[in-house]
């Protein structure tokens, strides 16, 4: 391959991957890059996959016949306790045409694909460019739903797409630019922060890229834009870890304005070496502190008093705060989600944060129609597409068999 081309791929990417990093940017122009990137550099898993988001009924179709077949499956284990042998051979000759197509199962589709795609309100494997168009038209006219796609659904398939196609771009991109550039400690630190953040919270990860990219502006209003969004990414990640309370702690208050102490908090309760925990502890009183005091500048309205020197810190602060809580999280055991099936009335009101009626109502229709599944829990009403997120969050669907 030519330099010249190699050089045309690297500006693509670094144009995918601003597509793909920007709030307002398109998920499908982002894919498009990466597709034509990929197809200039030979990297043909790539390409496939591209073209499998980009609706190529060539590769789609025996994916939605997989997903179709492994429904029945389910069905069938559910009602029956076993497989028939015309499902069974559906399911075979399904991977047989995969295998045919060279579709790898994690390169091309993964477990966390085929369930984001199985519904049709979320646009299944159409084209990306259907699906974002869709989710626009109901943002725009402010409808959860217009009958068969629903908003929370779509976003979850352009999240889900946003998050590969950044991974495969960012991958690619490092691999034809820096393959004989030494990277800094940092470098390795940032991009791994960035990779566990994208799996764990897509739009935080892109929200602390971006400040990343603010402060290496020689615009002021982009430093202080770049700390403010350093404040409150923290502070939602403070509402996650330990959400707002009247009581207090060795002296502290927990109250919503408080997030520096919650994390403190969170990071007393949750380590277990005593070293361990001082350290990180002492951590988020710094980076507190200093955020405070340089966001006071800012806040002043005086941007010029803001230096990037000052505001690279803060931002390489966050970074580290950041790689602190997600290292502590990795640690901690993995607890079990409740099941939706055995959650009692007070749980189901408290975790969903619904009305008492509406936690009534879904032991009820436990009680009638057994098991649920999300398709069941959607037909109660009082219940749209933010409960059901809440719900795959804090619950577990599964099916136990005794």
């Amino acid at each position: 391959m030519t330099s010249k081309a190699t050089e045309e791929a690297k500006d693509i990417l670094k144009e995918a991957l601003n597509e793909l990093e920007s709030n307002k940017g398109s998920v499908l122009t982002g894919i498009q890059k990466l597709s034509r990137a990929s197809d200039i550099l030979n990297e043909n898993d790539i390409f496939i996959w591209c073209e499998i988001q980009l609706g190529n009924p060539k590769f789609t179709e025996p994916l939605k016949k997989m997903i179709s077949t492994l429904f029945a499956m389910q069905t069938e284990k559910e009602e029956r306790g076993e497989h028939s042998k015309e499902t069974l051979e559906d399911f075979n000759n399904s991977v047989k045409k995969l295998k045919k197509l060279n579709l790898k199962r994690e390169m091309h589709f993964t477990d966390e694909e085929l369930n984001v795609k199985s519904y049709e309100s979320t646009g299944g494997y159409s084209n990306i460019g259907f699906v974002e168009e869709r989710y626009n038209d109901l943002v725009r006219t402010k409808k959860g739903n217009d009958g068969t796609y629903y908003k929370f659904s779509l976003q979850e398939n352009l999240t889900y797409v946003r998050k590969k196609a950044h991974e495969k771009a960012n991958k690619l991109y490092k691999q034809i630019a820096f393959s004989d550039i030494p990277q800094t400690a940092f470098d390795v630190l940032k991009n791994e922060i960035d990779d566990k953040l994208l799996d764990i919270d897509p739009e935080l990860a892109e929200r602390l890229m971006l400040a990343f990219k603010r402060v290496n502006t020689n615009k002021p209003e982009e430093w202080s834009q770049a700390l403010t969004t350093c404040r409150r990414l923290i502070e939602e990640l403070a509402n996650n870890l330990y959400p707002p309370t009247d009581k207090k702690i060795n002296g502290r208050s927990l109250g919503k304005s408080q997030y520096i102490n919650r994390i403190w908090v969170f990071m007393d309760e949750s380590i277990e070496s005593n070293s361990d925990r001082e350290l990180a502890k002492t951590h988020v009183d710094f980076i507190g502190n200093y955020l405070k005091l340089t966001l006071n500048k800012t806040q002043k309205g005086v941007h010029s008093s803001l230096t990037k020197y000052e505001s690279i810190k803060a931002v390489l602060h966050t970074y580290l705060l950041i790689g602190d809580i997600l290292g502590y999280l990795e640690k901690s055991p993995v607890k079990d989600k409740l099941n939706i099936n055995s959650a009692s009335l007070d749980e189901l009101e408290s975790m969903l944060g619904i009305k008492r009626s509406i936690a009534k109502n879904i032991i009820k229709l436990r009680v009638e129609q057994g098991p649920l599944d999300e398709k069941k829990l959607e037909s109660i009403k009082g219940i749209g597409p933010k409960t059901i997120s809440k719900a795959k969050k804090s619950f577990s669907f599964t099916i136990k068999k005794t």
